[in-house]
């Protein structure tokens, strides 16, 4: 797919709607039989026993299931150069079986490299909603985007310039 979004391109306060995606009960259960193996993610009489009242999805499914929107709905199309992590994660509801997820992007922060001129970084908030726009998981973290042009040594002065005075 061709690259059309860069660095340029991610401005704070920008907001994506990155698609919709759902996890059968079998889906759930061969993840959680690969990955995290707790009996609420396996079984569904162990999941009604459970704090969950059913059998749900694991955390990391969850943030699977957004990272995959995020890659064929953004990243794809971006000059994404990898990323340093994330800061924040959060599971705020547990994701059952059928569940229609929608995943929201929003650009927070925005700066240069230093050390690479070509390059900067955004720090983005990633939110995924269930199908009654309850929030099911909020992460936020950064991503290396390529730019179009380089940073010049002056960009990048007044840049830590604004820095230092803020």
């Amino acid at each position: 797919m061709p690259i059309h979004i860069y660095w340029e391109d991610l401005t704070p306060g920008s907001t994506r709607e990155l698609g919709t995606t759902s996890a059968s009960a079998e889906e759930i259960k061969d993840f959680a039989e690969q990955f995290d193996p707790q009996p609420f993610h396996l079984d569904e009489l162990a999941g009604r026993k459970s704090v969950f009242g059913g059998l749900c999805a694991s955390g990391w499914h969850t943030c699977a299931m957004a990272m995959r929107l995020t890659v064929d709905n953004f990243l794809r199309e971006s000059a994404s150069m990898g990323s340093p992590g994330l800061e924040n994660l959060r599971w705020l509801k547990p994701v059952y079986p059928d569940d229609q997820l929608s995943l929201r992007h929003t650009i927070l922060e925005a700066r240069p490299m230093r050390k690479r001129p070509e390059a900067g970084l955004v720090r983005s908030r990633w939110e995924l909603f269930n199908q009654n726009g309850e929030k099911v998981l909020e992460m936020e973290g950064w991503g290396m985007f390529g730019r179009r042009e380089p940073a010049t040594p002056e960009e990048l002065a007044r840049y830590e310039a604004e820095r230092a005075a803020s």
